[in-house]
């Protein structure tokens, strides 16, 4: 679920404007009048060069091919080289007296990289394209010598989410991990050219100018995803801990250890990061439910078009908008038979104004519901942020944009579902506990996992960890915080890390750690303005249309304000906090450490 990097780095691009066509600066100090209109010039000329490489990189992406790679990779260098020239006059502004509107604006424009060298500039868009293309093109060959035995991403994942067989699953994680070592040498290169973007930038590196974009200090941000951390901390080794017992009944004792890491292509998913793909393993013993909101969705032959509508009328019955027309016309919902394209679901904002698409090759599956909804979320925050100057089209912090579809999300409730005819009945107290387990398969397993991506690039980018130590540096942070190990030994020239898309492509992650955070602090306070009382993990919003102004107000402002200003817009606190996730799973926690002491127990016997 990933929102286009362009979109996302939009407090970056909207800086950019054709050098050439803006004129030199004068010498002295600058007057507010020529700093005020140092802004609106560059914003004004920013939406034509961004509408280019949006259009560019949405070709590309829907038609990989040579040549499109080259056309993304040279609107991506043009980009670069505008946004850095102007980053660099930016700073000639600093201290002027203007509005603040104006000053947050020249801010943002300096959370740039600057590469003045055209041949670097050229270097770092192409190995950019280029290592997103292999991604997106990468296959597993079983038998090399047979194209037919090629499987791409999505075969291998349904894989890794319907097979029990150990052996597969691990010829299938190690297949997928071989792949990324092809791009690892240029992933290094990209690394040290961005450095050098960062640096001329004045940052100590890439990931330290990643850490200043939330209005802190890199270390205060730091402190800050730590924090956060050890506040769900307990709720994962709650869940963590029955995860193993569960595994070693299905498993045994060879494959899945009392103590120590598990190995990571037992959790029924390539990366790890979420387990409800164990859920049929896992769920509680003599649940009576059998409920599967796949299995509807497959007997009644819904379409990705009618998976989207769905979607749609959940946030109008919040009170907002239809989706315009273009984008049922523009979007890409199913997978194309006739050519690669990335499927990686995402959102597109083409011309910050009406065109707003979605990517995404969806299946009728429970999963895939759920990320509609979200990926409609990102396409919502658009359009509801669009009468704003164009510097503050973006989320409030790019943690926001992600928790925007997850809080509607959460709303996916089984009342939600019988309102919309999807389901019958809705499940009794005892069966409530199996609904709450699998969505904490999904969100509280992800996690630590949320955490390490940027974690382990922070090192990288501060030179900490080097192209030879990227496999130990990984596994290391994977095992501390995670729990898991590679199922096999460490091999030379590893890159395990490249095997998932945003170390490919380059997307900061911290932020979808903030998003499972912040969606269910939204989640609390919209179910609070709803009127709602009871568990919290039973509240839809569904048409609430109270509940849909005040999401809407907070979606207004993008970034034009403080992002803590916008937080306690929709809460009421100026302070991203985990208690609200605790409190959603709170009857989980409790049956998870009963469920754990039992097995215990039983095991001492």
């Amino acid at each position: 679920m990933k929102l286009n990097p362009l979109v996302l780095a939009c407090s970056v691009l909207i800086t950019q404007v054709s050098w050439a066509q803006t004129a030199a600066p004068s010498t002295g100090t600058p007057t507010t009048a020529e700093a005020e209109q140092f802004v609106h010039d560059a914003e004004a000329k920013l939406e034509a060069a961004v509408i280019r490489a949006q259009r560019a990189e949405w070709i590309y992406e829907n038609f990989i091919t040579d040549d499109t790679e080259a056309a993304t990779a040279q609107e991506s260098e043009a980009l670069l080289a505008i946004s850095g020239e102007l980053a660099l006059q930016a700073r000639r502004y600093n201290g002027v007296l203007m509005s603040e509107a104006s000053k947050r604006k020249l801010a943002q424009m300096q959370l740039n990289l600057m590469l003045s060298d055209p041949a670097e500039r050229a270097a770092y868009a192409r190995i950019a394209a280029s290592m997103s293309g292999s991604y997106g093109k990468a296959k597993y060959c079983p038998k090399k010598d047979d194209p037919k035995s090629c499987l791409a991403l999505g075969e291998l994942e349904h894989i890794m989410a319907t097979s029990r067989d150990p052996a597969l699953l691990k010829e299938v994680w190690l297949g997928w991990h071989s792949l990324s070592p092809s791009y690892k040498d240029d992933y290094a290169k990209y690394v040290a050219l961005s450095n050098k973007g960062a640096v001329n930038m004045g940052y100590a590196d890439t990931g330290a100018l990643w850490r200043s974009n939330y209005e802190m200090t890199p270390k205060q941000f730091e402190f800050e995803m730590e924090r956060l951390w050890q506040q769900v901390k307990p709720l994962y080794d709650s869940l963590y801990t029955y995860t193993r017992h569960q595994l070693q009944k299905t498993y045994g004792e060879k494959e899945v250890p009392s103590t120590g890491p598990i190995p990571a292509h037992l959790f029924g998913n390539m990366w790890s990061q979420t387990w409800d793909n164990l859920y049929p393993i896992l769920k509680p013993e003599g649940l009576s439910s059998s409920y599967d909101l796949s299995e509807v969705l497959k007997e009644r032959k819904v379409t990705p078009t009618q998976m989207a509508g769905y979607a749609e009328r959940f946030y109008t019955s919040l009170g907002m908008e239809k989706l315009p027309e273009t984008f049922w016309k523009r979007s890409l919902l199913s997978k194309p038979k006739d050519r690669e394209v990335v499927c990686h679901a995402s959102a597109w904002d083409i011309d910050a104004r009406q065109d707003v698409r979605i990517k995404m090759c969806i299946t009728p599956t429970a999963e895939d519901f759920t990320t509609i909804h979200h990926e409609l979320g990102h396409v919502y925050y658009f359009l509801a942020y669009r009468d704003q100057d164009p510097m503050f089209h973006n989320g409030a912090n790019d943690g926001f944009h992600e928790a925007i579809g997850d809080t509607i999300a959460l709303s996916v409730t089984p009342e939600y579902l019988k309102k919309i005819g999807l389901r019958e009945t809705l499940p009794t107290k005892d069966q409530e506990i199996g609904t709450l387990l699998n969505r904490a398969l999904e969100k509280v397993a992800f996690l630590p996992f949320g955490y390490l991506v940027d974690k382990w690039r922070w090192e990288v980018y501060s030179g900490k960890v080097t192209p030879e130590n990227y496999d130990k540096a990984w596994w290391e942070l994977r095992e501390q915080y995670q729990g898991i190990s590679r199922p096999a030994p460490m091999e030379a020239n590893g890159f395990d890390a490249g095997a998932k898309f945003h170390v490919a492509s380059d997307t900061p992650y911290a932020r979808y750690f903030l998003a499972d955070i912040l969606q269910f602090q939204f989640h609390r306070a919209l179910c609070k303005e709803a009127g709602y009382v009871g568990p919290l993990n039973r509240c839809s919003i569904f048409e609430n249309k109270q509940a849909g102004e005040k999401f809407q107000a907070m979606l207004k402002m993008g970034s034009s304000k403080p992002w803590p200003e916008a937080l306690k817009t929709m809460t009421g606190s100026d302070r991203i906090d985990a208690t609200a996730i605790l409190d959603y799973f709170a009857p989980l926690k409790v049956w998870l450490d009963e469920q754990n002491a039992l097995y215990e127990k039983s095991a001492k016997k």
